[in-house]
């Protein structure tokens, strides 16, 4: 744990994304090596680099309504790990956030999931995710959260919970009638087995 500890501290520390980010780095992530479940989102938004605490905000609001947990248990680093794909909030671009700045996947992304063993399951949040730990580049959101079944039941692909994806949600009505209950009963196991 000492180890790991360590690390944490290196990644919390890092700034090697500080020229390129117009709100300076405030790296947010939450791991132990206890975690049963992982959690990959994108980068943090403006409202979780202001406090801090990752899924902070309406999309985390919704997200642990898909996953039926409360704050509390969401927020327990022995539950979860948050580990996105990027530590520091990207900045605004035309069409909302930027995409994950890539030095973090780079220099710390293999280091803190080695440390993490004990993971029974990988909840994948949006095509960055996706594409990085499915190494399905070149299809699309839609198809691959479509596909859950065939990652089942060690990965869950999952669109990005923000209220901005109100419109793929009505269009694909299929997600919250059938892949939400299932998933929500997968979490129920892994916590009841705690």
């Amino acid at each position: 744990m000492n180890k790991f500890n360590a690390l944490l501290d290196q990644v919390r520390a890092c700034t090697l994304c500080e020229p390129y980010l117009a709100n300076g780095v405030r790296p947010v992530l939450q791991a132990n090596p206890k975690a049963r479940i992982l959690l990959v989102g994108q980068a943090p938004g403006r409202k979780v680099h202001e406090t801090g605490v990752p899924f902070n905000d309406p999309s985390g609001d919704r997200l642990r309504d898909w996953l039926g947990v409360t704050r509390d248990v969401f927020y327990n680093e022995e539950v979860f790990a948050i580990v996105p794909m990027g530590f520091c909030y990207p900045g605004r671009g035309k069409s909302g956030d930027l995409p994950p700045r890539p030095e973090c996947a780079t220099a710390w992304r293999e280091k803190l999931l080695s440390h993490l063993t004990n993971i029974e399951l990988t909840l994948l949040v949006g095509a960055y995710a996706q594409d990085y730990h499915l190494k399905e580049k070149g299809s699309t959101l839609t198809k691959t959260v479509s596909d859950w079944r065939s990652y089942w039941p060690d990965i869950v692909p999952l669109p990005h919970p923000s209220p901005r994806n109100n419109i793929w949600l009505s269009r694909n009505p299929w997600f919250e009638k059938t892949l939400i209950p299932e998933l929500k009963a997968r979490v129920a196991d892994i916590l009841a087995t705690r």
